[in-house]
């Protein structure tokens, strides 16, 4: 096993400065060799996981553990459930957050990897107060997480 990598529940980093989600750090680039990048959320029902945004790089692959997650895809909605998977390709805006009526339970993968823990670290460090949110847009091509508006979102969760 000297390539494989194991992240014990009880070893991986848990940041939880929003009240309304969770998020668990499982797998980074640089600890798989570049094949993927990998973590766990949590939403409480109706809260926002990420805003619109696509990636240049690496396609996004969502499964639902438990729950129901509302998910912007392009400028089409989808409502994924328990047990379904959903694969956004490189430069295809999408958005998501639990529905309004369950919590979700969401694991992520992206691949190719790309690092992404101190994105998260940085959101995590902005909701605490410690980091500028101007950090944030600042580090749009660090983290290949590029921001867009879309009237669709914005409709769809201000209606939940």
């Amino acid at each position: 096993m000297t390539n494989a990598l194991i992240t014990r529940s009880n070893e991986a980093e848990i940041l939880d400065s929003d009240p309304n989600s969770v998020l668990t750090l499982l797998a980074d680039s640089g600890t798989t060799a570049g094949a993927l990048t990998s973590n766990r959320s949590t939403f409480r029902q109706g809260a926002d996981g990420a805003p619109p945004h696509f990636h240049t790089s690496a396609s996004e692959l969502f499964f639902v553990l438990s729950g129901s997650l509302q998910v912007l895809v392009g400028e089409g909605l989808v409502t994924l459930e328990t047990g379904d998977t959903l694969v956004v390709p490189p430069n295809t805006p999408h958005a998501f957050g639990a529905t309004a009526d369950q919590d979700a339970d969401v694991l992520f993968v992206f691949t190719p990897g790309m690092d992404r823990f101190d994105y998260y670290r940085l959101l995590d460090r902005v909701y605490r107060g410690q980091a500028d949110p101007k950090e944030i847009g600042e580090s749009q091509d660090r983290f290949d997480n590029h921001y867009v508006d879309s009237p669709v979102w914005r409709q769809a969760r201000s209606a939940s």
